[in-house]
């Protein structure tokens, strides 16, 4: 099993390794896997045992199994009609560019929104038609549409604006626009209401009426519909006569980036997008994402980590701390001295981000120590709340506790009388259906989102009531769910089985994100050499195994919790780690590390 330690054969109760209570208190749990279907894959397409294990706990077929490691875009692109109101939206677009009537994009200025934003900008300047792009101050304006900012468009002369990864709940903005005169366009994907907002079309595959079946898709790839629905109705008007069009392939990297950074299953659809996206990515040919790249130190192949956790921070920071316009603006820009110049401001702006979401999260750990006893590890929801908090930054710190609580988290920031609130969610509990359904209660402003984030606005004298509604709706949809803390382990490695070549084999079965979960494994009776601190609060070991090789594990953040100060103590003794393997080609050499997610002292 290319040097793979036997991993247990059946799951129900049986801790992998023995290990029913790490150091950070959570049951070793091994991935269901059915061992017949996981021999069979690894027979039929020449892996390891553990590889055929790990599509066979993702649920590939042995049909499927070739299609799944080569997918290709050609064979899981669907028609953009089966979208509801697609063929208007396209219909009115090709009018308008037709007719040369003014197109704007109003669009979020989250990761989701800023690529929504710069692919359809990209889109018009190859078709030769300018475009405006209108990206709302987060501060001053808020989440979404609003009437002032519609209104001038409409002053400046433009005659359709498509909103993207937002809209779908803008009723009274949207309304106004349509009395100026305004058409508008909706593309968005969060949790809709019965009621549909004022508009030419709404494609929205979360809106209750349509039956497309693509509701995981994040906004960019709704967008990424709208421009292959729009390239064709231009095709059929005969726009493209004497001229070439453009290859709609070549902004793939802008819908993975969005894909990625909005946390939407990567199964599907969005699996392919994004294994096609991160193959234009490689060629470096966004000025804007090569800028990023150059800048974070990133000198490999970019996978879908690196989307997530190195240039999505920094795009989203302008948004949160900074200018929001400059995420779309540098995934825009053609020009090399702009990205680069762009994209130092947004690193600057992340490292301000980093000061105050450290604080924030302080804070916010103290009060949820206090304002439950022991800690919200029973409750069904972490809902704090707190006037000293930065807007900007709250979702990232209901990330935080939501891992760290391993519970739905809700974090409000009041300023006065109303507070702005961001939540994320655990695997099988919709927020978005349930900030959805506080709405249509009449507890909320403002709120919306999708199953595993949303964002909400109250008035100061709800938030109790808000409290309860959305502890009570949580509970129902966790009732029944396993509520022991448990690490999800597909198998168990010795430090030499922990090789490059298998890593890379891994690889054809990405990429991975939510929905489809890296490949996490346990490294048995690990022999640490050297265990030490680095950078911020992060410990680096270095690995021996009994059958030889040599492994360089970090765990990030770490030093102060039990993980990190178990893994400090553990030089000159052996432990089980777990955690995720990743590409070490430092300097050229192409090697192999783990991050650590857990640890375990090996029983006597």
């Amino acid at each position: 099993m290319n040097d793979a330690a036997a991993a247990p054969s059946r799951t129900g109760d049986t801790a992998v390794l023995d290990v029913e209570q790490s150091v950070s208190g959570r049951f070793w749990r091994q991935r269901h896997a059915d061992d017949r279907t996981a021999l069979a894959l690894s027979q039929r397409l020449g892996v390891p045992d553990i590889v055929g294990r790990v599509l066979a706990g993702r649920g590939v077929g042995i049909e499927d199994a070739e299609g799944f490691l080569n997918p290709t875009l050609k064979s899981a692109l669907p028609d953009p009609s089966r979208l509801r109101d697609m063929d208007k939206a396209a219909e009115r677009l090709a009018k308008a560019i037709e007719g040369g009537e003014q197109v704007a994009v109003f669009g979020d200025y989250d990761v989701d929104g800023a690529t929504s934003s710069a692919l359809l900008d990209r889109y018009f300047k190859a078709i030769g038609v300018a475009l405006k792009v209108y990206i709302p101050d987060r501060q001053k304006e808020g989440y979404g549409p609003n009437a002032p900012a519609l209104l001038a468009l409409r002053q400046q002369g433009v005659a359709v604006v498509v909103t993207v990864d937002c809209g779908i709940a803008a009723f009274e903005p949207l309304a106004a626009a349509a009395d100026a005169g305004l058409d508008t366009i909706v593309v968005d994907h969060h949790q809709a209401e019965p009621r549909l907002p004022t508009a030419v079309a709404v494609v929205n595959p979360n809106r209750l009426d349509d039956d497309s079946g693509l509701g995981q898709l994040a906004a960019v790839g709704v967008t990424y519909l709208l421009v292959v629905a729009l390239n064709r109705a231009l095709r059929q008007r005969g726009w493209f006569k004497g001229s070439r069009e453009p290859n709609l392939l070549q902004w793939l990297d802008l819908v993975a980036l969005g894909t990625v950074c909005d946390v939407v299953p990567l199964t599907g659809l969005n699996r392919v997008l994004v294994a096609q996206g991160l193959k234009i990515a490689a060629n470096r040919d966004n000025p804007g994402l090569a800028a990023l790249s150059d800048l974070a130190g990133v000198d490999q192949r970019p996978g879908a980590y690196h989307l997530g956790f190195v240039f999505g921070p920094r795009l989203n920071a302008g948004g949160r701390v900074g200018n929001s316009h400059l995420g779309a603006k540098l995934l825009a820009t053609d020009d090399m001295n702009e990205a680069q110049a762009i994209a130092a401001k947004l690193n600057d702006f992340n490292l301000e981000r980093r000061e105050i979401e450290a604080a924030i999260q302080t804070q916010a750990i103290e009060l949820a120590e206090a304002k439950w006893a022991g800690g919200p590890g029973q409750q069904p929801l972490v809902f704090l709340a707190d006037p000293r908090w930065h807007q900007g930054v709250i979702g990232i710190v209901a990330s935080r506790l939501k891992d760290r609580y391993r519970r739905p988290t809700i974090i409000v920031a009041m300023d006065g009388e109303v507070g702005k609130g961001s939540g994320r969610s655990i695997p099988g509990v919709n927020l978005g259906a349930a900030i959805t359904a506080a709405k249509q209660a009449g507890l909320l402003l403002a709120g919306g989102g999708h199953a595993m984030a949303a964002g909400l606005t109250v008035a100061l004298n709800r938030l109790a009531e808000l409290e309860t509604f959305l502890s009570e709706r949580i509970a129902e949809a966790m009732a029944g769910q396993p509520q022991s803390h448990s690490l999800g382990l597909d198998g168990v490695l010795t430090v030499s089985g922990a090789s490059r070549d298998l890593f890379d084999t891994l690889e054809s079965a990405g990429p991975f994100g939510a929905g489809h979960p890296e490949p996490r494994f346990a490294i048995a009776n690990a022999d640490v050499v050297k265990a030490d601190l680095v950078g911020q609060n992060h410990v680096r070991m270095v690995l021996a195994g009994a059958r030889g090789g040599r492994l360089k594990g970090i765990a990030f953040g770490v030093a102060d919790s039990p993980l990190g100060q178990a893994m400090l103590s553990a030089q000159g003794r052996s432990l089980h780690l777990a955690g995720h393997l990743r590409a070490d080609d430092w300097q050229g050499r192409r090697g192999v590390q783990l991050f650590i997610e857990d640890a375990a002292f090996p029983e006597n």
